[in-house]
């Protein structure tokens, strides 16, 4: 089978109040050029398995679709992972299961600019930002800084990227340790592609993301803080260069601080918290040089912390 100019990479866990949008949106798109679209479910446990069942049965003969089941639940991450070493495209491009995208030419447009400008690897667009009221709004979750273009902006201003919008190179040959532990892989996989090229952005609104849908709406100001440290560890265990890990390391400890603040505003018992908190963050200062060793041991100290929070 000749290899497809483009894949979708879709994961799926119990969204079947979505994804036959997520489907539609993709399966609509006009291209002159042949599309993968990937599906790895999650092993859902409600009717999402009947959904994209169906979803496909209605346009199977348009497109290319590999539909894969897990038999038991893997976890976010490993079946991101799978699903992405699963594509076969010069691109790849990412829709969740609870996005989708309202443009027809999205992916068009985008390989367009990937093709005529080979020093970019990731080109990404506004969205739309669907409310609980079902009202499309202006996206107010992100914005992308005037200097965005590079590693070093993406790690300085954090991730102004919404996954729904991304169309990359599909250059990465493996997948690394680190990559594999993070509690969200988008962060660090846009990381990951910049160090091959610069990122683009483009002001046409294609996509739509769902707020309080996804994983962070089930997640309180202790979660975040835990899986954010979590996050910028693996990052600084991975990444080589000594000014990209001191910025990595900055904004680790710039939303540690803001998350303790939060969580000692919310707590009945704030000063023992926050110091059992302030000494893990005099312990990700004192590791810092040593990354592999600070990823091992923090994710150790943040089982402790929350266990005993």
């Amino acid at each position: 089978m000749r290899r497809p100019k483009l894949s979708v990479c879709m994961i799926v866990y119990n969204q079947e109040s979505y994804v036959e949008d997520a489907i539609n949106g993709v399966l609509m798109q006009k291209t002159n050029f042949e599309i993968e679209l990937i599906i790895a479910d999650d092993c859902s446990t409600d009717k999402t398995d009947f959904k994209i069942r169906e979803a496909i049965a209605l346009r199977s003969s348009s497109r290319n679709i590999k539909y894969f089941r897990h038999d038991h639940n893997m976890g976010m991450m490993p079946n991101f992972i799978f699903a992405l070493k699963r594509c076969q495209g010069q691109y790849i491009a990412l829709c969740e299961g609870d996005d989708f995208w309202i443009d027809v030419n999205k992916l068009q447009k985008q390989v367009n600019y990937l093709d005529t400008n080979i020093d970019t690897v990731l080109c990404f667009h506004e969205v739309k930002v669907l409310m609980k009221n079902k009202k499309l709004v202006k996206d107010f979750i992100t914005k992308v800084p005037k200097q965005y273009e590079n590693i070093e902006d993406l790690a300085r201003f954090g991730n102004y990227i919404h996954t729904p919008s991304v169309v990359f190179r599909n250059v990465l040959e493996e997948y690394p340790f680190e990559f594999e532990q993070v509690p969200f892989g988008d962060y660090f996989l846009y990381m990951m592609l910049a160090q091959n090229g610069k990122l683009h952005f483009m002001k046409d609104c294609m996509s739509v993301y769902r707020y309080h849908v996804g994983i962070l709406s089930e997640m309180n100001n202790n979660d975040i803080l835990i899986k954010s440290v979590k996050l910028y560890s693996c990052m600084i265990s991975y990444f080589t260069d000594k000014n990209l890990k001191k910025i990595l390391f900055e904004k680790q400890i710039g939303v540690a601080t803001y998350y303790n603040k939060l969580i000692n505003d919310g707590y009945r018992k704030p000063l023992i918290y926050s110091y059992r908190f302030e000494k893990l963050i005099r312990f990700l200062k004192l590791n810092y040089r040593s990354p592999k060793e600070l990823m091992k041991k923090t994710i150790n100290k943040l089982f402790n912390l929350k266990n005993e929070s």
